[in-house]
């Protein structure tokens, strides 16, 4: 039974999340505020997808096309690139919706 349950999570994820390629995890933190402009909550990814970010890549870091609060690897991104594509992301973000996205993702040498 446990592991039928298991398995069933672990599929869940693999439907959803992509956990076949290489991402830091969850990029931003479920944000509580609601948006000035449309008077909602939302999760962190449906605000990346609403404001067009779904499949975004700066050199070789992209906003999966699969979850949209994971950026992944292409193969050769550097640290810039995620820092780049996250701040990108984040400015598109509080321009259409007013929403503030918070890392979640630990981010060693960068202030703020």
């Amino acid at each position: 039974m446990l592991h039928a349950e298991i398995a069933a999570v672990q599929q869940r994820r693999a439907d959803t999340q992509p956990v076949a390629v290489a991402t830091g995890g969850s990029t931003f933190v479920n944000p509580t505020q609601v948006s000035p402009m449309t008077g909602e909550v939302r999760h962190a990814w449906q605000w990346i997808d609403a404001a067009g970010c779904r499949g975004l890549k700066i050199g070789g870091a992209m906003i999966s096309e699969k979850h949209c609060n994971f950026m992944i690897n292409t193969g050769d991104a550097s640290a810039e690139d995620f820092e780049t594509l996250g701040e990108t992301v984040r400015a598109r973000v509080l321009e259409q919706f007013g929403i503030t996205l918070e890392w979640e993702i630990r981010r060693e040498g960068i202030v703020g």
